[in-house]
């Protein structure tokens, strides 16, 4: 008979790729079928594929057909072991495990002992003779067969204490009380039930938690494993151990593991009992251990990756139950991709390609002592990775005074902005109880390369009392909280942080990935100590240098005010003459850090109502008019002429230029003083000036216009001539739709994928939390378009205007530089339209340099690529 759903260990399927295999057989199944064709003792077993879960999910009935085909998986293990199932002579027990393409431990349902009944547990004993072990299966099965089938709780059982033959009636007593029907006492009937109940674990809440955890497709299934049992129970010389070919905490190449005498495998995993350490074994039973050791070897050898091994020993012979990839630490992770590649176990795609982005975050921030306990108060959306410990301060005035003090604080927000920078940069990690990843909060944290966690709707902030309320609990300005911005915990009190260093292995590991990747990857830098940290972690430039976060230390802001205040055109010159010094020295330092790498600075952005308080912080404006030594009526008029209904829309980016054409004029003179004064020390400076917001050729050429006519000023003033290029930053939709006719005059264009996320789409990104996240819930959208590119909208346009400016200039440089030139996926994207370069936080450089690489490695072995320029 041409079996279509259940597979034999014997067979001979001829798929040598494993992924396709785990597919089919889902992991534990594959597992099995690689140790039985290696020729390692494995128990006799037969797998109903992945595809019989998904037909009776969708159909809520078992496939037609089969049961007819388990039945013949039972005639072949009984051929294979000479026992019978359900004979009480000669028994055949089996197990029944699930078993998902994707290791997902302990969240689906196993059954053992499957077989035994009332007439099979007397045969068991005659045969044994051993009462203690029969009836202590029998005992087994009931507990773990009544939980998952009849969802009667272990515990009820566990409650009874007695001998062994008087603990059988008495469970099978609750059962009926349970029930109200009698223990099935048919095998045949069991197995059928348990291949239904471990199909119907799939959709457990747990399980389902998990798979939302580690974004497991939900569709995959769980095979079903029908293997015939082995009984580490059995005597003194049976037992039962996993181990790992590795050391998966800290990637010593060196097997180390557990084991214990006389138990069977639930009763290591539940910790019941506290496991002896594998070396035990090597003591009590050595040839076995030698056995092992050498099998072990041989399978990691073969499968090339560390595997976590389940094992039993049944009177002294060894059997192998189960072989996976081993889950492992970050540092563990990386330091064994590393050895193998050194061992030639692997190549360094490979290597590459089994480290994921959360693997490398583990060494970007510093992490919690795992052995302290944690009180959880509230929990908020991760917006930037890490641990921070600090009092709460609820101003960015309060954080620069008690950071000033050399107190570390943590600061608490509704929302911050743009003048809440300099008190962000005093504090350990910040929290909002509004906004989403691309919040202003999370943007400046990630660039930071400190922790954040927004969105966090259980804090309620009294800024007069100068308290949190968090549901019943009361803090005050002062008190210590943790936080965790890799998971979005708030903790109360201060717990101890471990710092996390960059091993030897991840240099080595992503100096391959660069090899690898064509995609270079920059960093978003504002100043000197960003750039540092920029190269340190690998950047290969910057890709974008916002020259209004330069405004705002305390000794600049003044003059930017009083630049937004001047009467005219010339007093607003002189006071730009002042703030011109500053812009250079910021500059210099930049091309002195990169020294030959690009540096690209984009012009003021922002609207100038950002540099000014709200018209309704009447405090602020008194503050502010006698600081700056002017009217306060003159002040409140600026304000309310600034004012925007939509700033977002309004006159900002190179609008700002046109308008006020000597704020370009002063900051394309300050970045050519210091290129030229750079040059002269022998620094090689790599400059490129991008035009922010351009939707008309017109707004650009007329910013071109203006470096044009400076550069030629200050080249003939400095007597040094340097090449930079112009380019634009493309954050609308309507420069994509032009981008055959600005290619014609720009060196380079930079996607803003923020802005043009946010018009394409229509969201505000500070907003847009209120409404995604029920858009997510309600699967009208099954991603968040402000951390991954929507390809198929924003995408699109991208695409689009790619292939017509490569058209037009076949030398155009293409890069992305909003937020998601750090998001694996959209990498995935860029790398797919073959653009140059993307440019992200610099924390996030390490993990942007794996992604490039892993894909280069993807995409070249698919042989995928979305456009052309032939």
């Amino acid at each position: 008979m041409k079996r279509k759903w259940v597979y034999f260990l014997s067979d001979n399927l001829n798929i040598k790729n494993s992924d396709k295999l785990k597919e089919i057989l889902g992991g534990k199944g594959a597992g099995l079928y690689f140790l039985a064709k290696m020729g390692l003792p494995v128990p006799p077993a037969f797998i109903i594929s992945t595809s019989a879960c998904r037909y009776y999910l969708k159909n809520k009935k078992l496939p037609k057909g089969l049961l007819k085909e388990v039945y013949l998986g039972i005639e072949y293990l009984e051929k294979r072991t000479k026992k019978r199932f359900g004979n009480k002579d000669n028994p055949l027990l089996v197990s029944v495990r699930s078993g998902a393409k994707f290791s997902m431990p302990g969240m689906m349902d196993t059954i053992l002992n499957l077989g035994i009944n009332d007439e099979v547990v007397e045969g068991l004993i005659k045969k044994t003779n051993n009462p203690d072990f029969a009836y202590d299966i029998y005992k087994r099965f009931i507990e773990i067969f009544s939980e998952i089938i009849f969802g009667i709780k272990r515990e009820e059982f566990l409650k009874i204490s007695d001998n062994k033959e008087k603990t059988i009636e008495k469970y099978k007593e609750i059962f009926y009380e349970k029930t109200k029907r009698e223990f099935p006492q048919n095998p045949y009937e069991c197995l059928k039930m348990a291949i239904e109940g471990v199909f119907n674990s799939w959709n457990n809440p747990r399980a389902k938690e998990y798979r939302k955890i580690y974004q497991i497709p939900e569709d995959l299934g769980t095979a079903v494993n029908i293997q015939a049992m082995v009984f580490g129970n059995w005597d003194e010389k049976s037992g039962t151990g996993v181990l790992f070919t590795r050391n998966v905490k800290n990637g010593e190449n060196k097997i180390y593991g557990e084991f214990l005498f006389k138990a069977q495998g639930e009763d290591l995993v539940a910790g019941h009992v506290t496991p002896l350490p594998l070396e035990t074994l090597k003591e009590k039973m050595p040839k076995v251990y030698i056995k092992l050791e050498r099998y072990v070897k041989k399978l990691e050898k073969k499968l090339r990756d560390v595997q976590d091994v389940e094992f039993t020993i049944e009177n002294g012979k060894l059997y192998f139950l189960q072989t996976r990839a081993a889950k492992r630490t970050p540092l563990a992770a990386i330091k064994i991709a590393c050895d193998m590649v050194k061992e030639r176990l692997i190549t360094k795609e490979e290597a590459i390609m089994r480290i994921s982005s959360e693997d490398i975050d583990y060494f970007l921030h510093p992490t919690f002592d795992p052995n302290h306990p944690l009180e959880i108060i509230a929990k908020g959306k991760p917006a930037s990775p890490g641990c921070a410990v600090g009092e709460i301060v609820l101003t960015a005035e309060k954080a620069i005074e008690v950071a000033n003090q050399n107190r570390k604080v943590i600061l608490v927000r509704n929302f911050t902005k743009a003048d809440d920078v300099a008190g962000m940069a005093k504090s350990e990690g910040f929290v909002t109880t509004t906004g989403g990843e691309t919040s202003h909060a999370a943007v400046v944290a990630r660039g930071m390369g400190k922790p954040c966690i927004v969105g966090c709707a259980d804090i309620i902030i009294d800024f007069e009392k100068k308290i949190l309320k968090i549901k019943n609990l009361i803090l005050k300005e002062g008190d210590k909280i943790s936080i965790n911005g890799t998971t979005g915990e708030i903790i109360k009190g201060e717990v101890p942080l471990i710092k996390s260093e960059f091993p030897q292995e991840l240099n080595l590991l992503l100096s391959w990935a660069d090899e690898i990747a064509k995609i270079k990857v920059r960093a978003n830098a504002d100043t000197p100590i960003d750039a540092e940290n920029a190269k340190k972690m690998g950047a290969k430039g910057i890709g974008l240098a916002r020259t209004e976060h330069m405004f705002f230390a305390p000794e600049r802001i003044k003059y930017v005010q009083l630049m937004i205040l001047a009467k005219d055109e010339k007093e607003r010159k002189e006071i730009l003459s002042k703030l011109l010094p500053f812009q250079k020295n910021d500059f210099k330092e930049l091309f002195k850090v990169m020294n030959g790498l690009p540096v690209t600075i984009r012009t003021l952005d922002p609207p100038l109502h950002e540099f000014l308080p709200p018209k309704e912080k009447v405090e602020a404006i008194n503050q502010l008019a006698s600081e700056l030594n002017v009217n306060k009526e003159i002040l409140i008029r600026k304000i309310e002429e600034l004012e925007e209904h939509n700033p977002m829309m309004g006159l900002r980016g190179c609008r700002l230029g046109i308008i006020y054409p000597e704020i370009t004029e002063m900051q394309v003179r300050a970045i050519l003083e210091a290129a030229c004064e750079a040059k002269k020390e022998g620094i090689e400076v790599n400059l490129e000036i991008m035009i922010p917001l351009v939707s008309l050729v017109e707004e650009f050429l007329s910013q071109k216009k203006i470096i044009e006519k400076v550069s030629k000023e200050v080249f003939e003033k400095e007597g040094v001539k340097l090449n930079y290029k112009i380019g634009t930053m493309i954050e609308t939709p309507r420069a994509c739709l032009i981008a055959k006719e600005l290619a014609k005059y720009v060196d380079f264009f930079s996607y803003g994928t923020n802005d043009l996320t946010q018009f394409v789409f229509g969201f505000s990104r500070d907003d847009s939390e209120k409404f995604l996240i029920p858009y997510q819930q309600k699967r009208i959208i099954n991603f968040e378009p402000f951390k991954t590119i929507d390809e198929e909208g924003v995408g699109s346009l991208i695409i689009t205007s790619v292939l017509n400016a490569k058209k037009i200039n076949k030398n155009i440089k293409i890069g992305i530089c909003g937020e998601h030139g750090g998001d694996e996926k959209s990498i995935f994207f860029a790398k797919k339209i073959n653009i140059d370069y993307v440019s992200c936080s610099p924390y996030r450089v390490p993990k942007a340099r794996l992604a490039a690489a892993q894909a280069e490695i993807y995409l070249r072995n698919k042989k995928i690529s979305l456009i052309t320029t032939k």
